[in-house]
């Protein structure tokens, strides 16, 4: 184990940092409640502040409690959510609300075992949620904190190690105090978010830099260890944009994998020649009126990229075939309905316009 910095002196100096200079008036912060902190908490996984603020305040808007997101459907949900990525958060979310309703009187639990049984909250997330929404003592380890930890303490290694990854819980629940819980969660998340930042970190307006191994060692550049990963494998699919005067076909995906549950536009595996694509459309009783071949675009995701070669098929007529299918629609471009979308299909749509 590592030597331990007075756990008294690092947090009040990063709570006299977050007095002057933490993000105080963020729109979870305000008429904060555990339902607000969780909301934003659950957007917040993997997707920057600026990006999650206008998608919170209208979920917020639409669902201001607990009992209103479980009594909405799932459909709604996604269509909120849109844009925002990472949709299995959504999912989770909805069912984690249905739960509370059910076993908590749309309450959120305010322990640690009870809120990690819920859909898509971890040990982390738990704690944040009892530490701001609750003020009750509960140590947290998401990226930026780890990122601060492993320079704090010169931990050389890989975060993602388990056994590295438990030396950190250790030294979270070490400095998170007895007093002031909400405030000094918010100012390590936020310390490292905004100054203990992944590359070129503020060393110099550091107020602990005196006591930072990383800093001392001139190793800030390599802590943390970033994780050893393979090039990502690459795919490629032709999306399939059928339309019939003001309206184009869509079709629910599968409730697992990329963009589960959301309204995507039917698509070819690999680059579809002219030839491949009028075969599709015979087999679907498609009639071709006209075919545009659009920009083609290249979308990255977690673990792989994704190469996509639109085309804009013009429909003679509506098939009868694909309107029997409850699992496709035709998606009126004037009038929009209330669905969930993934972004790149959203800004086609709108380029239809």
């Amino acid at each position: 184990m590592v030597k331990l910095i007075e756990k008294q002196a690092f947090s009040n100096t990063l709570l006299s940092w977050f007095n002057l200079h933490g993000r105080q008036h963020l729109p979870w912060q305000i008429n904060k409640t555990p339902y607000r902190v969780w909301v934003a908490e659950i957007m917040l996984q993997q997707t920057q502040v600026n990006t999650v603020i206008p998608y919170f305040q209208r979920f917020i808007q639409h669902f201001p409690d607990a009992s209103d997101l479980a009594r909405t459907t799932e459909e709604q949900v996604l269509h909120l959510w849109s844009g925002l990525g990472y949709y299995s958060r959504a999912r989770n979310l909805h069912r984690a609300a249905r739960l509370i309703q059910q076993q908590y009187h749309g309450n959120i639990p305010d322990n640690l075992v009870a809120l990690q049984q819920l859909p898509g909250i971890g040990k982390s997330t738990a704690g944040a949620i009892l530490a701001c929404g609750f003020n009750k003592r509960a140590p947290i380890l998401d990226g930026n904190v780890k990122r601060v930890l492993t320079r704090l303490y010169g931990i050389a290694e890989w975060p993602g190690k388990k056994s590295v990854e438990n030396q950190l819980w250790q030294l979270a629940d070490y400095h998170t105090p007895s007093q002031h819980i909400a405030d000094y969660t918010q100012a390590i998340m936020d310390f490292g978010a905004t100054l203990c930042i992944r590359s070129h970190p503020q060393c110099q307006q550091c107020p602990v830099n005196a006591i930072c191994c990383a800093y001392q060692q001139g190793l800030t550049a390599q802590i943390p260890q970033k994780k050893v990963t393979n090039r990502l494998p690459m795919r490629t699919k032709t999306w399939l944009l059928l339309r019939y005067r003001q309206q184009l076909l869509l079709q629910k995906r599968p409730p697992t994998g990329i963009w589960g549950g959301l309204w995507c536009v039917p698509e070819i595996p690999e680059q579809a020649t002219p030839a491949a694509i009028r075969q599709f459309c015979y087999q679907w009783h498609i009639d071709i009126h006209d075919l545009q071949f659009l920009p083609a675009f290249q979308r990255t995701f977690s673990h792989f990229h994704l190469n996509v070669f639109p085309v804009l098929i013009t429909l003679s007529k509506k098939t009868i075939k694909c309107m029997e299918d409850q699992q496709q629609i035709w998606y009126n471009l004037r009038q929009p309905p209330a669905l969930g979308i993934p972004a790149p299909v959203n800004s086609l749509l709108r380029s239809l316009l």
